[in-house]
């Protein structure tokens, strides 16, 4: 009877259910495995669709099972997320996706002699999926995506921007005068290291809701399960399927979920060639660092830059894909894809609002947790002398211990084009998270309010009065920008937005480091953060999911491709008279 039921329990066909589903599957699943008592008598995959759809026989038995109580608090986590995205019991969306599967496969394998009625849905996908014509509009789209991210959002930078280098920052001078505690090494932790690491990372997250707004939009409507048999043909030059495409698409948003997606991967080898491609999916943590660089070394074609980026990414990836589909995984064998197509629909304001809150939420978690603590233990370094004359909060930043550890880096990037401490100590502080190279450029460059400075003498309601003008102000502008995405400038000229203080600061040292080459360097810079090591929380999901061993040929992988492709560009382009 033991073999009938695990018998039953292995499906002959795996069907996929989106990759929202999917990943709540995968969590779920991952706790079943800590059941033996459950693994020894179903397929945990299996189990947790059932449990998914609340099979009540399954779910009394699992509620019998001693151990299992990690088991449940996931299934109702999972009931709950999904239940809250599609504003329906999970079941009948599991259903829709089953029947979704089985007309798929119809279609594939039944040769019908009566002329069948062609749907709408069908006219579109005969452009969008065409053999020639579909890789083409996938890119077009995802140019559309980037360029509306970098235009339309930069009003709101700049209000941002103005925000907390000014009114916020004033009111904190302000209030710490009133309390005695101005010119202290007190003012420097508040105003230089969390408003100025914080405030310099907050500024971007505009540039990711537009971002997790937009993918959101080609998800709903069904087109992004379409881009996946698109990129079938292209997944197997790298010796994987459609089915890889999806971990890999999530790796644009964040390389966590990307790398715990890869679960739903049937055999092995798709596994773990997947999740040492993911890392190269640009992830949106280094979005506001190429939107910055991108907008001081070239104004006139930020959105252009980007995308090429991306794109650089993905040519990577599939460098590499070819390369160890020949070489560490030539004795595997390639796996079927068969995928149901879901219909196209029109996006609801619900469920654009859930996906894109659903990232930036954790987001501004990490900004709260991680890029709060980084900026604070980067000021500490900062403020503590190791050399020279000074003392605690106020020795000059050459003699800090942040300036001393970078230093060591320093000559190791020399090469590169960028080989300052300023520079070396941003990108190992991007080893803790991405978002975190941002604030430290701001910290090292001193950039915001100086601590003699005086606080402008307006009100509170002045205040509140100019920041509500502002984001008036912002959203005209952005909505001024939809017809006119191309070639519009990222940032406006305004000599006293503390943005531009960075940029200023930024070009100077590219240009003294680079000798004269700052552009050169500047894209030497952004395609080594663009492909070296992921921050911590990826590295640490890499070793849940590929183990140790794959873990430390990642790491050191990325680290040393990075190093190699950004000296070829800055010494390449200089034999060519580049930059």
């Amino acid at each position: 009877m033991s073999t009938m039921i695990t018998s039953f329990a292995e499906p002959a066909i795996l069907i996929r259910y989106g990759a929202d589903i999917e990943e709540e599957i995968a969590r779920l699943e991952a706790a079943i495995r800590q059941v033996p008592a459950l693994t020894n008598v179903y397929n945990p995959r299996w189990l947790a669709i059932q449990l998914l759809e609340n099979d009540p026989a399954l779910l009394e038995e699992v509620q019998r099972c001693t151990g299992a109580e990690e088991v449940l608090r996931a299934w109702e986590a999972a009931r709950a997320h999904l239940r809250q995205h599609y504003g329906d019991d999970v079941d009948l969306v599991v259903a829709d996706y089953r029947y979704g599967f089985v007309h798929s496969l119809v279609r594939q394998v039944l040769t019908r002699t009566i002329e069948q009625r062609i749907t709408s849905s069908d006219r579109i996908d005969r452009i969008v999926m065409h053999r020639v014509l579909g890789i083409p509009i996938f890119l077009f789209f995802m140019w559309v995506v980037f360029k509306v991210t970098t235009d339309v959002t930069s009003p709101y930078i700049d209000w941002l921007s103005n925000v907390v280098h000014g009114p916020l920052t004033n009111w904190v001078l302000f209030l710490l005068q009133q309390v005695g505690l101005g010119d202290s090494w007190v003012q420097g932790l508040l105003v230089d290291g969390i408003i100025g690491g914080v405030g310099g990372v907050i500024v971007f997250v505009p540039v990711l809701v537009a971002l997790y707004l937009m993918l959101a939009f080609l998800e709903d409507t069904g087109y992004m399960a379409r881009g996946a048999f698109v990129m079938d043909n292209l997944m197997h030059v790298l010796g994987l399927h459609g089915k890889s495409f999806l971990p890999m698409l999530l790796g644009f948003g964040c390389t966590v979920p990307a790398l715990l997606a890869t679960r739903t991967l049937d055999s092995p080898k798709d596994r773990f060639l997947t999740g040492l491609l993911v890392p190269f999916m640009s992830c949106g943590a280094r979005l506001p660092i190429y939107v910055l660089f991108a907008s001081i070394f070239f104004p006139e074609q930020t959105g252009q830059v980007i995308f090429l980026l991306y794109l650089t990414g993905v040519f990577v990836a599939v460098l590499l894909g070819i390369l160890f589909k020949h070489t560490v995984f030539r004795h595997y064998e390639e796996s079927l894809f068969v995928m149901e197509l879901p219909p196209y629909r029109l996006p609801t304001l619900r469920s654009l609002w859930f996906h894109m809150w659903e990232h930036i939420s954790s987001f501004l978690r990490r900004i709260v947790t991680v890029v709060l603590v980084a900026s604070m233990v980067i000021w500490f370094l900062t403020a503590l002398p190791v050399r020279g004359e000074g003392q605690f909060g106020k020795t000059p930043l050459h003699n800090s211990a942040f300036a001393f550890i970078a230093e060591q880096l320093a000559p190791g990037l020399k090469p590169l084009g960028f080989g300052s401490w300023e520079n070396s100590g941003a990108l190992l502080s991007g080893l803790v998270a991405k978002e975190v190279i941002i604030s430290t450029l701001a910290q090292v460059h001193q950039v915001g309010i100086e601590q003699g400075e005086r606080v402008a003498p307006r009100t509170f309601f002045q205040d509140l009065g100019a920041i509500s003008l502002g984001f008036i102000e912002a959203t005209l502008n952005a909505l001024r920008s939809l017809p006119l995405i191309i070639g519009v400038n990222l940032f406006t000229e305004d000599g006293e937005a503390p943005a531009v203080q960075l940029m200023e600061r930024v070009r100077q040292s590219f240009a003294h480091t680079s000798g004269g080459h700052g552009e050169l360097a500047a894209v030497a810079f952004m395609v080594f953060v663009l492909l070296y090591t992921s921050c911590i929380v990826a590295s640490t999901t890499g070793y849940q999911e590929l183990g140790v061993y794959w873990l430390l040929f990642s790491v050191f992988g990325q680290l040393s491709l990075a190093w190699l492709a950004a000296f070829i560009i800055f010494q390449g382009g200089q034999l060519l008279g580049l930059g």
